[in-house]
């Protein structure tokens, strides 16, 4: 059961307290660094513009299963972070995908080494950043389009309502989402250099296509295939090993980053349909007509190659305002651990130097 709170956001609302804490982004950064704050003792809001948390960490339900469409395992070594995964109250499904086949390169270089660990939750992986939310009170559907500095700190414009206010503003967003916001934001001393930095990076596409089959379907021996010779896919999933009762045999292929971009603005449709023609060549011709199918177009699914800083950045502004920048660019690695730790090592910048 999630406990985080929903508080109505509405233009009829009276003008805003100033807030201690404002974090844009519900997920798994902005999360992890809002719950650190908020165990300190600080007031915090979270502002997330989709209907739910967890951002890219997602989990779709067909007829009550689970298929996880974003990341399908986190994987990581940092003590810390494993320790937040077994933490998590869902089952976990250690050191999945158990059964791995193809030579074709995994989204996250270093994912299935040896030493790595791994964990997929029976429930799905929208269930870590359910846990991350417990306590938290985030304001969903609430999209920020503005950010402007003031004495002693911001104003957020956010939906239809009167601008927001806080003191400390954490932006915990895809990358370009950043870039586009602090482009509202008037220039301030650091202003050029930061832009300068964070246009040196960028993240992938990422076209995925979710099916479901009768469980009669033939049943591949292994759980994640990466296959080699393939310029559209870079993997298929078998997703429904990771549930405990399945209604459906359930496959998730996610397409290469190049192919992604190719196709990124072409119709849902078409897309989805040679996508899945792709994945039906190495599963088989029954592959090609499943029960259902769900594409989903994830413009910014992931880190591009070596787009990655040592620590998410804090920004001193006039009057004491500070702006946080978190999420999986300001730690390496990339990833579920790379995003967590960003959000800790964030909330823990914060915290340890005072306002």
């Amino acid at each position: 059961m999630l406990d985080f709170r929903m508080v109505d956001s509405s233009p009829t609302r009276a003008p805003s307290p100033l807030l201690e804490t404002l974090v844009v982004g519900a997920g798994v950064a902005g999360l992890t660094c809002a719950g650190a704050l908020r165990s300190a003792g600080r007031q915090v809001v979270v502002l997330e513009r989709a209907h739910g948390i967890g951002g890219r960490c997602a989990t779709r339900r067909f007829d009550g299963q689970g298929v996880d469409f974003g990341p399908l395992f986190a994987h990581g070594h940092h003590p810390a972070f494993l320790k937040a995964l077994r933490e998590v109250e869902a089952e976990p499904l250690r050191d999945w995908p158990r059964r791995v086949e193809g030579g074709g390169p995994p989204c996250q270089p270093g994912a299935l080494e040896p030493t790595v660990r791994r964990v997929a939750f029976a429930e799905g992986m929208k269930a870590f950043p359910r846990h991350l939310a417990r306590g938290l009170e985030i304001r969903l559907e609430t999209r920020v389009t503005g950010i402007r500095a003031v004495p002693g700190g911001f104003e957020v414009v956010a939906g239809d309502g009167p601008p927001l206010r806080c003191r400390d503003l954490v932006l915990a967003l895809a990358l370009e989402q950043t870039r586009r916001l602090l482009d509202t934001l008037e220039p301030f001393p650091q202003a050029a250099g930061l832009r300068a930095l964070l246009g040196l990076f960028g993240s992938v596409p990422c076209l995925t296509v979710m099916a479901g089959y009768a469980l009669d379907a033939p049943v591949p021996a292994w759980d994640v295939l990466y296959p080699e010779a393939s310029d559209a896919l870079q993997l298929v999933a078998q997703d429904s090993t990771k549930r405990a009762a399945p209604r459906f045999r359930t496959f998730v292929a996610q397409a290469r980053p190049k192919w992604s971009r190719q196709h990124l603005d072409a119709p849902t449709e078409q897309w989805g349909r040679e996508l899945l023609d792709e994945a039906a060549g190495h599963l088989g011709p029954w592959a090609a007509t499943p029960l259902w199918t769900y594409p989903h177009r994830w413009r910014y699914a992931r880190l591009g190659p070596t787009s990655e800083l040592a620590e998410p950045l804090r920004i001193e502004f006039p009057g004491g305002a500070r702006l946080g920048l978190a999420g999986d660019v300001f730690s390496p690695g990339g990833g579920l651990q790379a995003a967590w730790l960003s959000g800790i090592r964030l909330a823990d910048r914060f915290l340890q130097e005072p306002s």
